[in-house]
């Protein structure tokens, strides 16, 4: 019976250290995206805009309904066949593209739902004044969704931190290729990936802390 390294798992962590990096990077990239994506979709779904309506109705639905894993091959692994030009994107690029498009989804449901629970009276107080939708949205709506918005929206960043341990499967280098490489070339898989999972673990925690401060400023204006 093998007995735990613990020294092994210990020297695990600086390797890893130097690869969070690029987790880190590709996660804030793609929940920047996702979050300009999900802001457009949950106002095109709330204004009902004509054509743009249903298709993002059928792409938030194609984005939740399939497995992340499955639009991140289709992506870098698929669509180069019918687009030839994708060809150059790199498997890092791919990534960030998929772990966008899919929490982006999640998100315009958040969006939506928070948008939703400010009273429609607002918005019709703003449209008398003069205001036009986008104004009202900008200046007085979205402000109090994002405040309602936080805790979902934290936990769709968790996600795609936890989402972007499937970039390995493209080709990229992160915290879950480098546990994966180190146990096969050691045959440590226990140690490689208990190292791993509280690598996520403390990340997710440090997460926890920042949405608990933003969750206490965002409510010291109510």
């Amino acid at each position: 019976m093998q007995v735990f390294d613990v020294d092994f798992a210990l020297n695990l962590l600086p390797l890893m250290f130097r690869y969070l990096k690029v987790t880190l990077t590709m996660s804030v990239v793609a929940l920047c995206l996702a979050l300009i994506l999900a802001v457009l979709i949950a106002l095109i779904v709330q204004a009902r805009i004509v054509i743009l309506y249903p298709l993002t109705r059928v792409g938030v639905s194609f984005f939740r309904g399939t497995p992340l894993i499955a639009q991140l091959f289709f992506l870098y692994f698929g669509l180069v066949q019918l687009f030839p030009v994708l060809k150059g994107m790199d498997a890092f690029t791919a990534a960030v593209i998929g772990l966008s498009l899919n929490a982006s989804a999640y998100m315009s449901e958040t969006l939506r739902g928070a948008i939703m629970s400010v009273d429609k009276g607002q918005m019709e107080a703003c449209l008398s004044v003069g205001m036009t939708y986008l104004q009202a949205m900008r200046r007085v709506i979205l402000p109090q969704a994002v405040r309602v918005a936080i805790p979902a929206l934290s936990n769709n960043f968790v996600d795609i931190i936890k989402g972007s341990a499937l970039a390995f499967t493209l080709g990229v280098t992160e915290l879950m290729a480098t546990a994966q490489m180190e146990g096969a070339a050691s045959y440590r898989f226990l140690e490689a990936f208990t190292a791993v999972i509280i690598m996520y673990w403390l990340i997710a925690l440090a997460l926890g802390r920042i949405q608990g401060k933003l969750e206490q400023k965002m409510n010291e204006a109510y």
